[in-house]
């Protein structure tokens, strides 16, 4: 097994034995976890909260529910997560997908393989690999590492990425490293996000409190 290899494992055990269970993604339905999945594109995740309870308030959290609504509709109701415009036409254009490929049941789009169903969602305009991969993880279950900003950053601060690097390079390195299961790569992400936020921040980021600290190339030269 690689030193990088090692590392990442060494994360994976350091940070859940000091945070615990993550259960993520936070949603009750696996359609409500793609929508989310869209609207957090460019916000925070209160933001989203906001969009998802107004949904929720007008009995719309539903493939069939948002289908109904008029635009002007959908919109109101998603504008706390911004760019409600364009993200109307995201749900909108994920939902012709949606009812192209499985008639409006996300459930359904579990039986097609890994490969072929990102690809198809890919090719959905305003989907890329972030949002991609959150809905095949987390919504369908799926056993594909989610790579975001706080992922770059906690690699980038252990070394475990080049300087200059893109989404699915990180993406294979952490899969190399990680048991392809979903639940592993699930609770993994959802650690990182949580140590990042409270720990491994963007900027006067808290090394010397965080459990992963020994992990880090050089443990007495903190990152700044």
């Amino acid at each position: 097994m690689s030193k990088r290899s090692e590392t990442i494992q060494g994360l994976y055990r350091t940070l859940s034995g000091a945070l615990g269970p993550s259960r993520w993604w936070p949603g009750e339905t696996p359609f409500e976890v793609a929508v989310g999945a869209i609207l957090t594109q460019n916000t925070n995740w209160k933001n989203v909260e906001k969009a998802i309870a107004n949904l929720k308030a007008a009995g719309a959290l539903t493939a069939k529910g948002l289908r109904a609504l008029h635009p002007a509709r959908l919109e109101e109701l998603i504008r706390p997560a911004g760019y409600f415009r364009i993200k109307t036409k995201r749900l909108t254009d994920f939902l012709d997908f949606l009812e192209q490929e499985s008639g409006l049941e996300i459930e359904a789009l579990a039986h097609q393989e890994l490969p072929q169903l990102r690809s198809k969602l890919l090719a959905v305009r305003g989907i890329g690999p972030e949002t991609a991969d959150s809905i095949l993880l987390y919504a369908l279950g799926k056993p594909t590492f989610v790579v975001d900003a706080y992922t770059v950053r906690m690699f980038s601060r252990h070394g475990l990425i080049p300087e200059v690097t893109d989404y699915h390079e990180v993406q294979d390195i952490a899969q190399s490293a990680i048991a392809p299961e979903a639940a592993d790569y699930n609770e993994f992400h959802a650690l990182i996000v949580r140590a990042a936020k409270q720990w491994c921040r963007k900027s006067k980021p808290l090394c010397a409190l965080c459990p992963a600290r020994a992990l880090l190339p050089n443990p007495d030269e903190l990152p700044s």
